[in-house]
């Protein structure tokens, strides 16, 4: 007997995933991502940028890599932290 409701449970538990697997996809509503179009559509600055064929004006390639360089390098060496104020409010620090 208790192998039949065991068997059964087991069946049962099997048929239900089987028939969730063919449900059909919930009903979306018809403005379904028009957030997102609409906030990509205002970032965009100019749609036909990719079209310009004149060159970028700004700083040249040699300027640009040094200044990326001491970027780069600003991270290497951890900030002085001898000019910060820290308020001990319970009172560990001695």
């Amino acid at each position: 007997m208790r192998t039949y409701k065991l068997v059964m449970i087991t069946r049962t538990v099997l048929l239900a995933s089987l028939l969730t697997a063919c449900s059909s996809t919930p009903y979306l509503d018809s403005r379904f991502g028009e957030a997102v179009n609409m906030a990509k559509a205002q970032q965009t600055i100019n749609p036909e940028a990719s079209q310009d064929m004149d060159p970028v004006t700004g700083i040249d390639g040699k300027a640009a890599k040094e200044g990326m360089d001491r970027y780069h390098e600003s991270f290497k060496t951890p900030p002085s932290t001898a000019g910060i104020l820290t308020i001990d409010v319970l009172g560990g620090g001695k």
